[in-house]
């Protein structure tokens, strides 16, 4: 279970939580308010039916008068349409309204998901995400749209209804009351109950929904391990904790059911023994007793309502809670300081500096190692710069940290003279461009994917970057670069969309560029190809290049040796041969680690130069 995908609920009540939507439900509260309404109207209508039915039995049935039969009948007739067709006003006038609210809230969801930091990705589960964005927000649509107003209506309508139980006959209208106190505390007994449960399934929804969607992202290696049986036995563990969840939550329904429906049928054959008992004996006409008892039975359903309603109520608290454990995470907040790049002014047009630099992961302990410590780097104006180190020693960390995915711990990075912490983040992505190893591409068209990395940017600027990048095998593609590469871009090869990400790099000629070995998933020639096109780039930016290949460091001016979180070295990469053990070891390729103690005095391993470790590698 990855931290963040089930956090412990507020300690708030039902009704706490659901006033949370007011600013989601303020605007259509209106329509809102006169739904319930009308609704309440249309419920009064459905009481009055029993009083025409008295008045049908005792006056017409009694007297024994075909025509006034009739005339009932008629009246029963017309409040019975006039009961549906007001329930039908109410549902237009609450459809269209909550389906924008259902859109609002999925907006701000989606709009707040783009500002919140990585860090906070990186914690969640998407699935747990999805979940929300859509489960979770239809269960909202739907409590809006009939627990919501009903708990209204049907509280208005055992109101009503009991006061006309009670002017009709008082005595048999206790006894209808009789079971309102042992039915409240049942009701309060499930709610506890079911809150706990309700919450389980719906976490238990998102991370069904990471597993199915793992799954689809990931079915090649799957299919190219034979892990299906695996992930198929790992889904039906999950579907079957969830099967028993929401048994739980029948078993919960189902007892509260019985009760709601037990108690009050017992009332309702109390008071008709003691309505027929008063009718024997004269104290009580038949119509009045039709009229009491029909007008018991148009109560059974709001009153066996209530448990099918608190239970949608709950489950909508409980999505409430998990859309706003979300919404109440806090954004990426810029400074409020001038933007000094902006104007243009400062040191050298193009420079980076480190200091002091320090970061560590927000949820790390406090006095853990960083994964960063004291980095001090300059790279001059136009310099492109290498970083090189060994797995986990920092170099993606340290590369994240210029366009702020991750900000950090100590220290301060400038470009141009400018601390980026008092820069809007919007500017300086803009003036920062990135490419991952890693390449991300969306379902949209080649061109479309491409063009992201510059607003505004046109068709010359998205050739000129396909052919820096080497992509010109998007002129192929059947649309050209129109063409939808599909999720992922999986319908491309590595080195395709490696291409693609590097062309959405450089598209928008940016000051400042971070390439984390762009590279990685080219073939030689295609390489060589792509860094004669990037040199020219590259001579016009300020870059910082991780590399892991002695080819990809060849494009630097300088290269920094990360080791352990710090920077070890810095120099060309012929001095760090002849200096740097590590450095040489890490280009040779070699087997084993550098023995630092046993360099002799030129920094080679012993009997080894540099040169021997790289020419050994060419004989691989």
């Amino acid at each position: 279970m990855m931290p963040g995908e089930h956090v412990e609920p507020k300690d708030r009540s039902t009704v706490q939580t659901l006033l949370r939507l007011w600013p989601y439900v303020k605007p259509v509260r209106k329509r809102l308010f006169g739904a319930a309404l009308v609704a309440i109207v249309a419920s009064s209508v459905g009481l009055v039916i029993p009083l025409v039915l008295k008045w049908i039995v005792d006056g017409p049935v009694a007297d024994r008068d075909p025509g006034g039969v009739w005339l009932g009948a008629l009246y029963l007739l017309l409040l019975g349409i006039g009961e549906a067709g007001l329930f039908g006003v109410r549902r237009w006038l609450v459809a269209r309204p909550l389906a924008g609210v259902e859109a609002a809230m999925r907006a701000d969801l989606y709009r707040h998901l783009q500002r919140l930091p990585v860090a906070f990705h990186d914690r969640w589960a998407s699935g747990q995400l999805l979940s929300r964005a859509t489960t979770d927000l239809m269960l909202l649509r739907q409590f809006l749209a009939f627990p919501l107003t009903f708990l209204l209506v049907n509280g208005a309508t055992i109101l009503i209804g009991f006061v006309i139980l009670l002017m009709q006959q008082w005595t048999l209208g206790l006894v209808l009351l009789a079971p309102a106190v042992p039915m409240m505390i049942i009701c309060w007994v499930f709610e506890t109950k079911f809150s706990t449960v309700a919450r389980r399934a719906q976490d238990q929804v998102g991370d069904l929904t990471t597993v199915v969607e793992e799954s689809v992202l990931g079915i090649r290696i799957i299919k190219g391990f034979g892990r299906h049986r695996s992930q198929a036995l790992a889904f039906r563990s999950l579907s079957e904790r969830l099967r028993t969840t929401e048994l739980a939550k029948a078993r919960l329904l189902a007892g509260i059911w019985s009760a709601i429906t037990l108690l009050p049928e017992l009332a309702i054959g109390a008071a008709l023994v003691l309505g027929t008992v008063q009718v024997a004996n004269g104290d009580l006409s038949a119509g009045t007793l039709v009229a009491f008892l029909s007008t018991a039975l148009a109560l059974r359903w709001p009153v066996e309502s209530i448990g099918f309603l608190l239970a949608m109520s709950q489950e909508s608290a409980t999505a409430t809670e998990r859309f706003f454990e979300v919404m109440d995470v806090a954004e990426e907040v810029d400074a409020p300081t001038a933007d000094g790049l902006a104007r243009e002014g400062g040191s050298a047009r193009g420079e980076m500096v480190f200091e002091g630099v320090e970061f560590r992961y927000p949820d790390a302990d406090p006095g853990s190692v960083p994964v960063l410590s004291r980095i001090d780097l300059r790279i001059r104006p136009g310099e492109t710069m290498a970083l090189v180190g060994a797995t986990g020693s920092g170099k993606t960390t340290l590369t994240a940290l210029v366009p702020r995915l991750h900000e950090a711990t100590a220290g301060r990075i400038t470009l141009d003279g400018t601390d980026i912490t008092t820069m809007s983040r919007e500017r300086l992505r803009e003036l920062v461009s990135v490419a991952f190893e890693e390449p991300t591409l969306f379902s949209a068209s080649v061109g479309e994917n491409v063009l992201m990395g510059a607003e505004g940017a046109g068709d010359d600027q998205l050739h000129r970057a396909l052919d820096i990048a080497q992509a010109d095998f998007a002129h192929d593609l059947p649309e050209g670069v129109d063409t939808q590469v599909g999720e992922q871009g999986l319908s491309l090869s590595g080195g395709q969309r490696q291409r693609l990400a590097l062309a959405r790099a450089v598209v928008g000629q940016p000051r400042f560029l971070v390439l984390d070995d762009p590279l990685s998933a080219l073939d030689v020639h295609t390489e060589a190809l792509v860094e004669a096109a990037l040199r020219q780039v590259l001579a016009r930016t300020t870059a910082i290049v991780v590399a892991h290949r002695p080819s990809t460091v060849m494009l630097a001016d300088r290269v920094a040796l990360l080791s352990e979180g710090r920077i070890a070295a810095v120099g060309t990469h012929q001095e760090l041969l002849r200096t740097s053990a590590e450095y040489a070891w890490l280009m040779s390729g070699a087997e084993g680690a550098p023995d630092a103690p046993a360099q002799d005095t030129d920094g080679a391993f012993p009997g080894r130069s540099a040169d021997d470790l790289l020419a050994e590698k060419g004989t691989r």
